[in-house]
């Protein structure tokens, strides 16, 4: 009962953006889901129930039911549309990087400071060797986000 709500997005082959909520119901996520993803976007989900209506503002949206052990649709033509595999793997091995990390190397995180934690998580995904970062472009680029910014616990909120 001690979970906290953090809601991620992953661009297959591509990027993630997670986000600490105070709530993952429905209207949160597809609040997410709306203003951060092109209509245009094929959105893969399991079958949870926060998902439904998405229709509404998605291109395709399909889902995988893991209550029934279907983990992977198999990629298919459609009409004339080429419909890829769906899956949730990327967020499912997303989440088991941050979840090891978290109880490994940080072994606790107050609520008040989960979000920066998500933010390096994410940070560390978008940036990681099987995008081309090496460990030097990657310290650049950590370096030149800390530009012009001086933090101190107390500016912390």
């Amino acid at each position: 009962m001690n979970k906290r709500a953090i809601v991620t997005l992953i661009e297959r082959g591509g990027k993630v953006r997670s986000f600490h909520v105070e709530r993952a119901d429905k209207k949160t996520v597809q609040k997410i889901v709306k203003d951060n993803i092109a209509h245009e976007s094929r959105l893969h989900t399991d079958e949870s129930k926060l998902y439904v209506g998405t229709e509404e503002f998605m291109h395709r949206h399909s889902t995988v039911n893991h209550s029934i052990k279907e983990y992977v649709l198999p990629a298919a033509w459609i009409g004339d549309e080429y419909w890829p595999r769906v899956h949730t793997n990327s967020a499912e091995g997303y989440f088991s990087i941050f979840k090891r990390g978290m109880k490994g190397v940080y072994q606790h995180c107050s609520e008040k400071h989960l979000h920066r934690y998500v933010a390096e998580f994410d940070f560390r995904y978008n940036h990681r060797a099987a995008h081309g970062w090496t460990d030097e472009a990657r310290c650049i680029v950590a370096i030149r986000g800390a530009e012009g910014k001086r933090l101190t616990y107390h500016s912390c909120s």
